[in-house]
């Protein structure tokens, strides 16, 4: 299965242990996981500015995630489609790598509930999650 995971899924899977990191763990060992620039540069940020983690533990944590995870460059969508924009590149490398579900604790992105058929669900439902 074809996966993206949005950074908070991320961001909680590497700063505890819980239901972010099954899921992490099981898109690695199991699935395909894809990731952006655009995720990749929020996950640095908000580790090292908002989490306060050092800059060693930060690159540490994406060098892992770069070499888990392929990453994309999807064109941006055409029109916005989130509520919140810095959401729809999020949306864009969906699209782009033909995921099976985008994963993700964002509200803004769940009121969807799916974009151009693809399901968007939250962490726990993924662990039950069957593709279509």
């Amino acid at each position: 299965m074809r996966v993206v995971l949005d950074t908070n899924v991320l961001i909680a899977s590497f700063i505890a242990r819980g239901v972010c990191t099954d899921v992490f763990e099981r898109v690695v060992d199991e699935h395909e996981l894809f990731l952006s620039l655009h995720i990749l540069r929020e996950f640095e940020r908000v580790m090292a500015v908002k989490m306060g983690l050092s800059l060693d533990r930060v690159k540490r944590a994406l060098a892992l995630l770069e070499r888990k995870a392929r990453v994309m460059e999807p064109d941006p969508l055409d029109t916005p489609v989130c509520r919140d924009p810095d959401d729809d590149p999020v949306l864009a490398l969906a699209r782009s790598c033909e995921v099976d579900c985008l994963v993700t604790g964002d509200d803004d992105l769940l009121v969807l509930t799916s974009f151009e058929d693809i399901p968007i669900i939250t962490p726990r439902a993924f662990l039950t999650f069957k593709t279509r």
